[in-house]
């Protein structure tokens, strides 16, 4: 047990901090150490957690019961980016006035995009109407490389 000026004084003589550790504790302990290094370390392993964190978002696309080809293709092409980044995609199809009555058009769109999307996605969710809207979930599928390795290791 050292006195705290004793203490300061000898990381001022080797060019270091002190840091109390356990303010609670009885006596209150302190080390002398780098205190700028500490925080980068600290830092540093921060990132590395926040790296290894895997987030999954749910994206939302939405689209219209009549919705013309091209502009389903655009829709597509954002649906199958937010695929690549790992995202869950909600496919949605609004109804509006009378075009409830056809939900036989918003379900043809949301079996078009599955089909065209077939290899990279796998369903989540079928459709199913939430009030006036017709809406599935898809997630990320099984990767090309992802595939070839559970085939090696099932011949294997």
């Amino acid at each position: 047990m050292v006195a705290t000026d004793q203490a300061i004084q000898m990381a001022r003589q080797q060019d270091l901090d002190l840091v109390e550790v356990a303010p609670n504790a009885d006596p209150p302990v302190a080390r002398l150490l780098d205190y700028g290094k500490l925080r980068y370390l600290y830092s540093k392993k921060e990132r590395e957690s926040k790296k290894a964190q895997k987030s999954t978002e749910l994206r939302e696309v939405r689209f219209r019961p009549n919705i013309g080809s091209h502009d389903l293709e655009a829709k597509m092409r954002k649906v199958r980016e937010f695929i690549g980044d790992g995202s869950k995609v909600k496919l949605t199809v609004r109804f509006r006035g009378r075009e409830a009555v056809h939900q036989q058009l918003g379900l043809s769109v949301l079996k078009r995009v599955a089909d065209d999307l077939k290899d990279d996605v796998r369903l989540e969710k079928p459709p199913s109407m939430e009030g006036r809207a017709l809406s599935m979930i898809l997630i990320p599928g099984v990767t090309r490389s992802d595939k070839a390795e559970d085939l090696a290791d099932a011949k294997a």
